[in-house]
């Protein structure tokens, strides 16, 4: 069985997520996904991060999501052990010094850049709140 990993906020979902999911999906088997912990983002999600999780995980390619370490973020990783990472396209990982990181930490895991979705304006959630804002203020 090939495992494949996903991360991310999520948080509001828009189809860019859900092409990312779906791509991400059809690399292996089985898609777990880590969702951001409020803690260790720089601007704290609108959405609570168990929230953001039970909604990821209801999609339809998600096998099942968790929530990642407040400390250490290749702690789910190494208790995962997937096969395959699969970044965003709008990550900002470096997909061959990830592939290093991980293998100083005794992870082996193929990383894989998903394309960017392109069939949107609002494959963003920072578009969508800014488009909000702009709307209501």
């Amino acid at each position: 069985m090939l495992k494949v990993l996903a991360t991310g906020t999520f948080e509001i979902i828009h189809p860019g997520h859900i092409y990312y999911l779906e791509s991400a999906a059809q690399l292996g088997d089985e898609l777990t996904v880590i969702i951001a912990r409020d803690s260790n983002k720089k601007r704290k999600p609108i959405i609570p991060e168990e929230q953001r999780k039970k909604v990821v995980e209801s999609l339809k390619p998600v096998d099942r999501a968790i929530l990642g370490s407040k400390n250490d973020m290749f702690k789910p990783v190494r208790k995962l052990k997937p096969d395959v990472l699969a970044l965003g396209a709008d990550q900002k990982w470096d997909p061959t010094e990830l592939e290093k990181k991980m293998k100083i930490e005794n992870i082996d895991v193929d990383v894989r850049r998903i394309s960017e979705y392109k069939d949107c304006k609002y494959c963003s959630s920072s578009k969508i709140i800014k488009k909000i804002l702009d709307e209501h203020s």
